[in-house]
């Protein structure tokens, strides 16, 4: 069964396959989230508030979810790529479609010795 997270404002209301978010992305007070088949949906929380929620509605999956730094949320299912000297990390959202994002290489070096722990269980 897919799980959803509902993220719900003043004025908007968003629902959506957890499986379908392949990162979220910071700007100030608002939050983007890049969806699975290239759709973005800029919402009015602050990251740290959409983390919350993740790990609030997102019991199952929840755990595929991994913070980056200070400005971002990615879907470690959705890793494909990571270069830790070009600071670079690519996500592959499932539709033919790569993300190529920045993240500081202490980010990365973690990230990589998560996903590299994962495999030795």
């Amino acid at each position: 069964m897919s799980e959803y997270l509902v993220i719900s404002t003043n004025v908007e209301l968003v629902r959506t396959a957890a499986a379908d978010v392949v990162f979220v992305l910071a700007d100030g007070n608002y939050s983007t989230l890049m969806l699975a088949h290239g759709e973005q949906r800029m919402v009015t929380l602050q990251l740290g508030q959409i983390e919350k929620l993740i790990e609030k509605q997102l019991t199952q999956s929840g755990g595929d979810f991994i913070r980056i730094g200070k400005s971002l949320i990615i879907n470690r299912q959705c890793i494909s790529y990571i270069n830790i000297p070009k600071q670079q990390l690519t996500l592959y959202d499932g539709h033919n479609r790569n993300h190529t994002l920045t993240a500081s290489k202490e980010a990365l070096k973690q990230l990589k010795a998560v996903i590299e722990n994962d495999l030795k269980d």
